[in-house]
């Protein structure tokens, strides 16, 4: 069925006019009609406008062929998370702070696949202003585990994760502050790219923490990330944390070859919340890693247990910063008051879900007078440690191999009433956020009842995607955990 083609293939049959895109974007609408009311992806979907870019596309394809050549994802749709600007389209982050606010303007990263042929289609749920390992934050509905409709399909990209294991789309984009792209891939069976803090726009990007948020693709497999990664990447003036390094070619066209690679296994990283289904599962990759020539050998990241408490410091600083302009005066919710302070006071308490307000008020409270030194600088000085911990580690190895999660997805309201133990299921992806690398998870085998999915991680230096695309590339062609789907 059209609905199950990954992007290279689809794009690849629309290019030879095997199938059409309209054909292609009826398929994924369908699938929309028949699943998402189980899994709750879908926010959003202008069923109208999707079918007249697919039509353009059609055109483009039949009518000016050299300028098809050029547009390497031409006709495929693609869902986008709900805090990338879409011009024309709601941007809620989930929240109802904005209310029904609606973007001007296409974010970089948009423009940037819409310049590629892809087609931006609906705006797909998450935890509110991204801030969640559960999608329960949205403000809207949780979305739910294509596996398992009973848990949840991890945060904030869950919505983008579940959309893609219940092939409603070929891939979709989420972004990364913590591991929101990887966990909630993990979760639901799909693989999920953090690109370099840099090699990806954030410009249309509704900030949580700017020193940490990252745009990437969720798909069905490592080729179909490279392929999405390599439109939307490169430098753009209107960001400033933009670096100006060269898109890479070699993400078009990944490697298998593995042999003499050397893989770091963090010996922080064999945790007793590890469960033992995920313990097994990294140490059978390991052994396919290994018999196909990689070299493993055992690394050090020492600062490792004090990543948590680091990153919960310094995101709630910005978040804390970032979202004292949603204040019911210049867009979104309002609530009237008799003067600016009881107006804004009002807007905020009736617009923020309770997360939301968590992390605003613990970041209010490491940036005041008497305790920024004390824990926002501290914490500062301790992510320049996390960074230097990785990088003596990728002096001696070419990639870090580690779980994705301690655990499989859990039950929906296991965990929203203590945040801590919420907190935690992040615990071996926020310190590529706090270091600013590169990060890829995908399928690594499923428990045995219920049956969930495990996740693998890849841990790549800076600005080397083509290292963990390769090794993740190269596993998927060893095993076939990525080609499973749910049953809906």
């Amino acid at each position: 069925m059209a609905f199950d083609l990954t992007v290279k293939e689809a794009a690849g049959r629309v290019r030879d006019g095997s199938i059409s895109s309209t054909e292609l974007t009826r398929a994924c609408i369908e699938r929309i009609r028949e699943v998402d009311g189980k899994v709750h992806a879908v926010l959003e979907l202008d069923e109208d406008e999707a079918f007249a870019m697919a039509a353009e596309a059609d055109r483009i394809r039949s009518e000016e062929p050299e300028r098809a050549a050029q547009m390497p994802l031409l006709g495929v749709p693609i869902g986008i998370k709900d805090l990338l600007a879409v011009r024309g389209h709601s941007l809620r982050c989930a929240s109802r702070m904005l209310g029904n606010f609606n973007s001007p303007y296409d974010g970089t990263a948009i423009a940037r696949l819409r310049k590629a042929g892809a087609i931006p289609l609906a705006r797909l749920n998450m935890d509110e202003f991204a801030m969640g390992s559960s999608n329960e934050n949205s403000a809207f509905k949780p979305s739910l585990n294509p596996w398992d409709l009973e848990r949840v399909p991890g945060g904030s990209s869950g919505g983008s994760a579940a959309a893609v294991a219940a092939r409603e789309f070929p891939a979709t984009l989420g972004t990364d502050t913590g591991g929101s792209i990887r966990q909630p891939a993990a979760f639901c069976g799909c693989t999920g790219l953090k690109p370099t803090y840099g090699r990806v726009s954030r410009y249309g990007l509704v900030a949580f923490a700017s020193s940490f948020d990252q745009i990437g693709p969720l798909t069905r497999n490592a080729e179909d990330a490279g392929l999405i990664l390599h439109a939307i990447a490169g430098h753009d003036p209107m960001d400033s944390t933009s670096v100006p390094k060269p898109v890479d070619d070699a993400w078009l066209n990944l490697n298998p070859e593995i042999k003499g690679m050397k893989i770091g296994i963090p010996m922080e990283y064999r945790r007793p919340e590890l469960d033992p289904v995920i313990t097994a599962a990294w140490d059978e990759a390991l052994k396919k890693l290994s018999s196909a020539g990689a070299e493993i050998v055992e690394v050090s990241l020492p600062h490792t247990e004090y990543a948590i408490a680091t990153y919960y410091i310094l995101t709630t600083a910005e978040a804390s910063s970032n979202l004292a302009r949603f204040d019911g005066i210049r867009y979104g919710l309002r609530v009237d008051g008799n003067d600016p302070y009881t107006l804004n006071s009002r807007s905020r308490e009736a617009g923020f879900g309770p997360e939301v307000k968590r992390r605003i008020i613990l970041g209010t409270y490491v940036l005041s007078s008497g305790y920024c030194d004390a824990y926002y600088i501290k914490a500062q000085k301790v992510r320049t440690l996390i960074r230097q911990d990785f990088e003596r580690a990728f002096g001696s190895v070419d990639a870090i191999i580690t779980p994705t999660t301690p655990t499989p997805a859990f039950r929906i309201g296991q965990k929203s009433k203590d945040p801590l133990e919420m907190y935690l299921s992040d615990i071996f992806t926020i310190s590529s956020n706090l270091a600013g690398n590169c990060g890829i998870s995908v399928p690594c085998g499923f428990t045995d009842n219920p049956r969930l999915p495990l996740g693998l991680q890849v841990i790549g230096p800076a600005f080397r995607e083509d290292t963990v695309l390769n090794i993740a590339h190269a596993y998927q062609q060893m095993t076939d955990w990525h080609l499973q789907f749910p049953e809906l």
